[in-house]
């Protein structure tokens, strides 16, 4: 590997093959150093273990009707969904299917939530979102596994101005062929370079200078597209450490946890026609919601976030995977657990190079994500999914973060020449 470039580029998930694909375009010696052994980041899709891809990570186009990744999904031929989605939908309720009234309540609670962690961030609160949401009474565990689910945390640490800075539309459609499938097929031609963990980050020359197994790479500017955790926890040091308040932007704005247990049946245990999604509020767990994969073989894709998952992730796979067929069972009857194939589990919380789901701002502290879109000494640029002022928590946000720093540093690079 040749050690000496225009621009490095550190990590290859959707910002990094974004800005390495925008640094290709305008003939700058480049390189992407990824410290996994595959591109994509928490844009992974699973071809193996079931009949049929399903998504570990990202998996719903955003805003889709102006996510760019709608556009390249059509160039690409990748089938997705278009059929609007609700919150609240085939709803189990402590033992029994919920009526049409009965889901409409909890829907309007889950609503109302959202609607008051909104307002109060509009108004200029940022407070933690448990502070505004109003007793839902036997919608409570619901209420808080959606604001979870939303945003990786469990309300007590989710910034209301944060949840209000987010601007999204209500279409959010499924990617059927794989959201990690076609980041990857998007970036197909970045050349990357895998297992190439960069470990230190000298900036204190006029070139920058990575540290990675690899030997030294240098370049006149990097662009660092890697999880908040990884600089916050010192997975990837700064060499002169990190000003006070960019330190504190990498702390502040927390990762989360949001994780899937995906659970393949050897025989159809659901009787449903097409894909559909299932929320299980029984047996007195949390919540877990699913996508349920339609077929002679189906397969049911559960969700679990914030507190609840981090507790699970702690206690390992199994523990996962029994919560999610327990509540399963619930709602289906106990004896589809002998028709149980394989079952596949995520870990993002523990992937070392990820260190969580997405990014939620802690109370108080949403003003820190502008902070991460300035550069550090015109040479050092940041990008990824926490880098943006209103699409953030997003595979497309990511996207344009990379694009957006990679121009801003080729711009800062023409200015030093």
């Amino acid at each position: 590997m040749s050690d000496d470039y225009d621009v490095a580029v550190i990590g290859a998930g959707a910002a990094g093959l974004a800005a390495g694909a925008a640094l290709a375009a305008s003939g700058v010696r480049f390189v992407v150093l990824e410290a996994a052994d595959r591109t994509g980041g928490r844009a992974f899709t699973d071809t193996e273990t079931f009949d049929r891809p399903w998504d570990l990570g990202c998996h719903w186009l955003h805003s889709a009707d102006h996510n760019p990744f709608t556009a390249i999904a059509d160039r690409l031929g990748f089938a997705y969904g278009s059929t609007p989605t609700r919150l609240v939908r085939n709803l189990f309720f402590d033992g029994a299917w919920a009526s049409a009234p009965t889901a409409g309540s909890a829907a309007h609670a889950v609503d109302s939530a959202f609607a008051a962690v909104r307002a109060a961030g509009l108004a200029g609160r940022d407070v933690a979102a448990s502070a505004v949401v109003a007793d839902a009474g036997c919608w409570n565990p619901l209420v808080r596994h959606w604001l979870a689910l939303m945003t990786a945390s469990p309300p007590e640490d989710v910034s209301t101005a944060d949840f209000a800075a987010y601007s999204g539309t209500e279409a959010n459609w499924p990617v059927l062929d794989g959201y990690g499938a076609l980041v990857r097929a998007n970036g197909a031609a970045v050349p990357v370079t895998l297992a190439c963990p960069v470990t230190d980050l000298d900036w204190s020359r006029p070139q920058v200078r990575l540290s990675t197994p690899r030997g030294t790479v240098t370049a006149r500017a990097a662009i660092v597209c890697v999880p908040v955790p990884v600089i916050a926890q010192g997975r990837l040091a700064f060499a002169p450490a990190l000003p006070p308040p960019l330190a504190e932007a990498f702390a502040g704005l927390t990762l989360g946890v949001a994780e899937k247990v995906a659970i393949g049946f050897d025989r159809d245990v659901f009787g449903f026609s097409e894909r559909t999604a299932v929320t299980v509020c029984s047996g007195g767990r949390a919540p877990v919601n699913f996508q349920i994969l339609a077929g002679p073989q189906p397969v049911a894709i559960g969700h679990i976030a914030g507190d609840t998952a981090a507790a699970l992730v702690r206690s390992g796979e199994a523990a996962m995977s029994d919560f999610v067929l327990a509540a399963l069972s619930d709602a289906f009857g106990s004896e589809i657990s002998r028709h149980v194939g394989r079952v596949r589990a995520t870990s993002w919380a523990r992937d070392p190079w990820i260190g969580g789901g997405y990014s939620s701002a802690l109370p108080g502290r949403a003003h820190l994500r502008e902070r991460l879109l300035a550069p550090l000494g015109d040479r050092v640029f940041f990008a990824g999914e926490a880098v943006a002022r209103s699409d953030f928590s997003t595979c497309h946000g990511a996207h344009l973060s990379g694009i957006a720093a990679a121009r801003a540093c080729l711009a800062a690079m023409s200015r030093a020449a």
